[in-house]
Order: C-alpha cells, then sequence, then structure tokens
C-alpha cells in the first residue's frame, strides 16, 4: 500500500531492528535494534554515529536499497519492528513495490564518488538516470536539466565534457550528489554528502537542501560527521551507539546532553572544529 502525497510523515520507524544474515562462517549481525523515529513530511534529519553505530545500514534500508545482485553479500533484513517509507512497509516487501518506492528516493551511497560511470562524461553521468527511466526523453531537456544540477552543486560547465578520473575527489562528490538528485526525489537518503567538499563549498550542499525543501515535497536523511552541516541543513539529528539510538533532537540540543557517552564526546569534537568550518 503506498501512501498518497502528503499525507502523513515521509518515514516512520517503529522498534525496528536489522540484521546481516549468516553467511558460510560469519554468524548473523545484528545492526539496529529498537530504533524508533518518524520524518514529518518536508523535514530534513540528520543521523550520526560512530563507525559500526548502524548508522549506514540505516540509510541504506530507508532508501528501499534491500536487495543485493546474485553472488554479493547479503543485503541487511528487516527482522523486528517495522520501517514505512512514503507510505510502503519494507518489512517483507514485494520487489513490485520496492520498484515502486525507489522511483522516488535517491540514495547517495557513502562511496557515491568512486562509482561514477569512468567511461562517461560528466554530463551523461548526471544525465544517466533520466534517460535509464526513458531512453526517448527529448535530449535538450536533459541537457538542462544537468546544467542546473551541475550549477546547483556550484561546479563550472566546463566540467560538463570532463570525465571523472579527470576531477578532484570533492568534485566527483559533488557530480555524484547531483546525480543523485537528478529526477527529483521525494526521499533524499545521502551517506556523507559532503566527504571530500572543500568547506569553502559546503554551503552550497546546504542551500541547495533548503531550495528543494522550498519548492515542496521534499524529505531527506543526512547521515554525516559534519556538525556544521547537520545544524545548518537539518531540524533533528538521530544519534546512534552500537546500533541503539541514544539521542533524538536538534543537533545542539544533542550536544548538550550528556547522559550518554556518544554525546559527551560528540560535543567535545563540536568544540574543536575551527571557527572557519561554519
Amino acid at each position: 500500500m503506498s501512501a498518497s502525497e502528503g499525507s502523513g510523515p515521509a518515514v516512520r520507524i517503529d522498534d525496528l531492528a536489522v540484521e546481516y544474515p549468516a553467511r558460510r562462517s560469519r554468524p548473523a549481525h545484528r545492526a539496529l535494534d529498537g530504533v524508533s523515529f518518524d520524518i514529518e513530511a518536508n523535514e530534513v534529519l540528520g543521523i550520526v554515529g560512530e563507525s559500526g553505530s548502524g548508522k549506514s545500514t540505516l540509510a541504506r534500508v530507508l532508501a528501499g536499497n534491500v536487495l543485493a545482485p546474485k553472488g554479493t553479500d547479503a543485503p541487511p533484513t528487516v527482522v523486528g519492528g517495522d520501517a514505512t517509507v512514503l507510505g510502503y512497509r519494507l518489512r517483507g516487501i514485494r520487489r513490485r513495490d520496492l520498484t515502486r518506492l525507489t522511483f522516488n528516493v535517491a540514495f547517495l551511497p557513502q562511496d557515491a564518488a568512486t562509482r561514477l560511470p569512468p567511461e562517461l562524461t560528466v554530463a551523461e553521468v548526471i544525465g544517466q538516470p533520466i534517460l535509464q527511466r526513458d531512453k526517448h526523453y527529448n535530449r535538450k531537456a536533459v541537457g538542462l536539466r544537468v546544467a542546473t544540477m551541475l550549477d546547483a552543486v556550484q561546479l563550472p560547465l566546463a566540467v560538463l565534457e570532463q570525465y571523472p578520473f579527470e576531477l578532484s575527489g570533492g568534485q566527483r562528490q559533488r557530480v555524484a550528489i547531483a546525480r543523485s538528485l537528478v529526477l527529483g526525489p521525494r526521499l533524499w537518503v545521502a551517506d556523507e554528502p559532503t566527504a571530500g567538499i572543500d568547506v569553502t563549498v559546503r554551503s552550497s550542499i546546504n542551500d541547495l537542501v533548503a531550495r528543494l525543501q522550498d519548492e515542496g515535497d521534499f524529505s531527506a536523511v543526512l547521515v554525516s560527521h559534519d556538525l556544521p552541516l547537520l545544524r545548518h541543513a537539518t531540524s533533528r539529528v538521530a544519534a546512534l551507539h552500537q546500533g541503539r539510538m541514544v539521542g533524538l533532537a536538534p543537533i545542539d540540543d544533542l550536544l548538550t546532553d550528556g547522559r550518554h557517552p556518544f554525546l559527551v564526546g560528540l560535543a567535545e569534537s563540536d568544540h574543536r572544529v575551527p571557527a572557519d568550518a561554519e
């Protein structure tokens, strides 16, 4: 069942438990346990956590990235509670419904910048999702959309004819962001979106998210250790530690919440952020 646009929260997580199934000699691994929160329509939620806290697994589940190609490691599986994204229940979701869901969800994985097709130009990389969906789509309209997205991530039009290997790591990351958003998703799930991006242009990501919210019917999940990004782009942040949620509040409220050692460490790291990082 799918929700109609604008009705109810964009995401509802209720006592969610997620496991990676046992494989060969490796036992099953519980990556998330007892996680609950909602993301309202047009809300941007941040997620923070140490390595191994489950934050990337949560991003993958929310993006509907729960099927793995044959021969690869088993994907994360919802084994307890439930997750509903844009009206679709993910636990036991049918492939047909998953396809419908992911039509409206964009996923920026942590290694997106290294996955760009090396044989395509930047223009082709960004426009590829449009033509994969409709190979007969007007090429002039594709070009205009690509140029618009390139401008949104503050890259010059001169890079359109370049190849990914000719760009810096930060430029490739911005191309990956433009590519992930080119179809205008209702939900954007981004894992470390500012990775490798120079601090002087990180504000472009804040501005882009704000503009998409202003246009309406856009929600986002930003997994990040970039506290200035979380401060400016999100309304609330969920803090994860060893697969469990240890806080959910606006970022500055989390930083003054000393009830968990992870939150204390997070506040200390914020104090070490240089002033010009804001």
